[in-house]
């Protein structure tokens, strides 16, 4: 059973605040701010048994490195942007895209990844 810890516990509040899937690194320059010192080794630990509890859950993008996010959430999407690289949750889905596939496949799930620039980077 892991411990409870000052830092587990700022790693925790990180995600408990995060509207959007984070890095590592990402985290871990959140989290250092609530527990000073916290070592990146420390943070791939946490996001480890976070994992294995169920809490976070991996969000794959083609080409990255993953990203995590809280467990649980509705069925969403992804936006990326190309200059800063940070991604965004999109609420909602376009629907069944199983007429997108040819005929005697079977659909069994879908990751739409729209990029461009995010507001901060396009000046918005």
């Amino acid at each position: 059973m892991e411990r409870n810890t000052k830092q587990r516990d700022a790693i925790r509040t990180v995600f408990e605040k995060s509207d959007r899937p984070l890095s590592p690194q990402e985290i871990h320059e959140r989290a250092d701010r609530a527990a000073p010192g916290l070592s990146l080794a420390t943070v791939y630990r946490a996001v480890k048994g976070m994992l294995e509890d169920g809490s976070i859950v991996t969000v794959e993008l083609p080409g990255q490195p993953p990203r995590y996010e809280p467990a649980g959430l509705d069925h969403h999407h992804h936006f990326q942007c190309r200059s800063c690289g940070k991604v965004f949750d999109i609420e909602g889905c376009p629907g069944r895209l199983d007429g997108l596939a040819p005929e005697g496949f079977v659909v069994e799930s879908h990751e739409i990844t729209l990029s461009g620039l995010c507001a901060g980077c396009a000046g918005g």
